[in-house]
C-alpha cells in the first residue's frame, strides 16, 4: 500500500503511514531481542554481558548505514513530492553506490579492528570469549543491514511503509526459531545466536531487494552505472553524510557509556543489556513516529504545502507526547516484571539495578519523544546539521556528565542513568528555540 502524503487528512495519513514503520522497527528490534532473551535464560549472564554488549557497538555501525540510507530516503521524498522523475532515479543511483561502497569500508574495517575491541570497549577478560565469537559471525551481516535499510528508505519515501514491514517480519519469525535451533538443539552458543540473526537478516534484505526491483521501474532503471552523475553523489552527500554524523554521534555516544558500563563489571553490564532493550521498546514507536512525520514533512516540502506542515506539526506533538505519557506510567510501573523476561527471577542484584535504570529514563520519555520530532523535522527541511547539533548536545551531555558523576563514589553508576534524561532535556530546548526564531524562513524555504 502506497500512501501519497501531500494531500488527505493530516493526522489519518500520518497514522497510516507510521504504523507499520513502528512495527516493522518493532520486529527488527526482535532479531538482538530473541539473542538476548533466549541467550539470558539458558546461556547465562556471562553470555548475556557477551550479547549485550555487542548490542551497543551493533547499533553503532549500522547507525553509520542507517544515517546514510535516512538522508537519502530524505531526498528520495523531497524529489517524490517535486514530482521529479528523472531526479529520484539519479538520485537513487548515487545513493545506491555511495553507500555500498562505504558498507564495503565498514565491514572491512569491523573485521580488521575486532581484537582491538577488547581494550576499547573494556570488556571483562570472562566474557570477551563470547562476546569475540558472537561479533564474529555478525559482522558478516552487515551487507544484509545495507541492503535491507537501503531499498526499506526509498519504499517509505515514496509512501509504501507495510512491504518493509512483511519482509521484516518473516525474517523476525525466521531468527526466533533459528535461535531456539541453535542454541537449544544443536548447542552452539552464543555463535548460534549471532547466526542466527545473520540468516534472518539475508531473507530480509534480499528479499525487499527482489521486492522493489520487481515492482518499481524506476529503481531497476536507476541501479547501474551508466546511471551515475557526480552532481548527484555531491547532492546525496550533502544529505546523507550529516546524517550519517548525526545517527554516528549518537550511538558512538552510547557506545562510549557502553564502554564506562562494562567498567562496573558483569551485574552491571548484564542489567544495562536487559533494561536497555525494554528502554528501545519502549520509546521505539516514537521514534519511527519522527521518522514518519520526517517523510511527511520533505513530501510536503517538496510540493510547497506549507498549510499541511504548519498541521502536520501540530498534529504529530500531539500524538507523540500522548503516548509518551502513557509508555511512561507503564514503564515505571511494571519495571520489575519486565526485567524478569530477560533476567532469571533468582538474580535479585541484575533485576535491582535495571528496575532503577528504567525508573530513571521512564520518566523522562517525553523529552526523547520531543527530540525525535526535533530530528525529523530539520532532516525534511533540508537542515541535517541542526540534528548533528542537537544530537551533539544530547549525546555530548550524557557522556560528560556519565563519565563525571558516575566517579563521584557517593553517586556512582547511577550518574550514569540520569545523565540521559538531563541531554535530552538540553537538546529539547535547543532545537524549539532555534524553530522558533527561524519558523518563518525554514518553513518558506525552497529546493
Amino acid at each position: 500500500m502506497t500512501i501519497n502524503l501531500t494531500n488527505g487528512s493530516v493526522t489519518k495519513s500520518m497514522l497510516l503511514f507510521a504504523v507499520p514503520m513502528i512495527l516493522g522497527d518493532l520486529l527488527q528490534q526482535c532479531y538482538n531481542i530473541a539473542d538476548t532473551l533466549i541467550v539470558g535464560q539458558f546461556l547465562g549472564k556471562t553470555a548475556l554481558a557477551a550479547v549485550g554488549s555487542s548490542f551497543a557497538l551493533m547499533t553503532f555501525l549500522t547507525s553509520i548505514m542507517l544515517g546514510l540510507c535516512m538522508g537519502s530516503g530524505a531526498l528520495f521524498s523531497i524529489r517524490f513530492g517535486q514530482r521529479d522523475e528523472e531526479g529520484l532515479r539519479e538520485n537513487i543511483c548515487a545513493s545506491f553506490f555511495f553507500i555500498a561502497a562505504a558498507t564495503a569500508v565498514l565491514n572491512l574495517c569491523a573485521f580488521l579492528l575486532l581484537d582491538l575491541l577488547q581494550v576499547l570497549l573494556q570488556v571483562p577478560a570472562e566474557v570477551w570469549p563470547d562476546m569475540r565469537a558472537y561479533l564474529f559471525v555478525i559482522f558478516w551481516g552487515i551487507p544484509a543491514v545495507f541492503v535491507y535499510n537501503f531499498f526499506a528508505s526509498f519504499l517509505r519515501a515514496v509512501g509504501n511503509s507495510v512491504a518493509p514491514l512483511i519482509f521484516l517480519a518473516v525474517s523476525a519469525v525466521l531468527n526466533i526459531l533459528l535461535d531456539l535451533y541453535f542454541i537449544l538443539q544443536l548447542n552452539r552458543g552464543v555463535a548460534g545466536a549471532a547466526e542466527a540473526t545473520v540468516i534472518a537478516q539475508y531473507v530480509s534484505g534480499i528479499g525487499i531487494a527482489i521486492y522493489a526491483m520487481l515492482r518499481c521501474p524506476e529503481v531497476r532503471s536507476a541501479i547501474r552505472p551508466s546511471c551515475l552523475r557526480r552532481m548527484r553523489v555531491r547532492e546525496i552527500a550533502s544529505f546523507s553524510v550529516l546524517t550519517c554524523i548525526q545517527q554516528s554521534i549518537m550511538n558512538l555516544g552510547i557506545l562510549m557509556v557502553q564502554g564506562l558500563v562494562n567498567s562496573f563489571g558483569t551485574i552491571t553490564m548484564a542489567a544495562f543489556a536487559a533494561a536497555v532493550k525494554i528502554d528501545a521498546f519502549a520509546y521505539m514507536p516514537v521514534q519511527d513516529f519522527g521518522n514518519a512525520f520526517s517523510t511527511f514533512i520533505a513530501q510536503n516540502y517538496g510540493a510547497k504545502q506549507d498549510a499541511r506542515i504548519r498541521a502536520g506539526l501540530k498534529s504529530a506533538v500531539s500524538i507523540s507526547m500522548l503516548f509518551c505519557i502513557v509508555v511512561s506510567v507503564l514503564v515505571c510501573v511494571f519495571a520489575s516484571p519486565l526485567m524478569k523476561i530477560f533476567v532469571d527471577a533468582g538474580e535479585t542484584e541484575i533485576i535491582r539495578e535495571g528496575v532503577r535504570y528504567l525508573r530513571i529514563e521512564g520518566v523522562f520519555y517525553c523529552g526523547i519523544g520531543c527530540l525525535f520530532l526535533l530530528y525529523g523535522l530539520y532532516r525534511a527541511l533540508a537542515k541535517p546539521g541542526m540534528s548533528v547539533v542537537l544530537t551533539v548536545i544530547s549525546l555530548g551531555t550524557r557522556v560528560v556528565l556519565a563519565y563525571i558523576l558516575s566517579a563521584i563514589p557517593a553517586i556512582g553508576v547511577v550518574g550514569i542513568w540520569w545523565s540521559v534524561p538531563i541531554g535530552w532535556f538540553l537538546a529539547d530546548v535547543t532545537g524549539l528555540v532555534y524553530f522558533k526564531l527561524r519558523k518563518s524562513e525554514l518553513l518558506t524555504d525552497s529546493q
